[in-house]
């Protein structure tokens, strides 16, 4: 799959389900056949769609850890804590289950972000401060991040 690309302001309705902007879903319709995978974010107040494909290469990654370790054990619960596996219907939609709707405060007005090859559904408010939070320091994350040498792995 390619990188997915945009953000898109859209409604939730009173049973939590979404209605994936058009040109999302056009962007998924390769895809859309499989089903996706809906978790909680590791370190935002949002959800996380995987497409079916991009999650499988994941738990590949997380089926490598030792679980005789118990930090990997207590990774791996709190990492799939809440995942749902989930379906777009004939209508373009998709339902948000009620606990992860609570744990990303999602109320109606949603935004639907590209992550690269995953989607993040963020309570509009949510989303909002978030990027407001993180535009003092983008810079110096940008500079951090993207900004090193080509042999440090860096892209330029």
């Amino acid at each position: 799959m390619n990188s997915l690309i945009g953000t898109y302001e859209c409604k939730a309705d009173a049973k939590g389900r979404l209605m994936l902007p058009a040109a999302l879903k056009k962007q998924l319709s390769p895809v859309l056949q499989n089903g996706f995978v809906l978790k909680r974010a590791v370190f935002q107040p949002c959800l996380e769609l995987y497409p079916m494909a991009e999650w499988e290469v994941l738990m590949q990654k997380v089926n490598k850890l030792n679980r005789f370790k118990k930090k990997n054990n207590d990774f791996i619960r709190r990492f799939t804590a809440g995942v749902k596996m989930i379906e777009v219907d004939a209508s373009g939609r998709l339902l948000i289950p009620k606990d992860l709707t609570v744990f990303a405060g999602i109320s109606k007005n949603v935004v639907v972000s590209s992550a690269i090859n995953i989607v993040e559904i963020w309570d509009k408010d949510k989303y909002e401060q978030a990027i407001d939070d993180a535009a003092d320091d983008f810079a110096d994350l940008a500079e951090e991040v993207m900004g090193q040498d080509e042999e440090d792995n860096g892209i330029s």
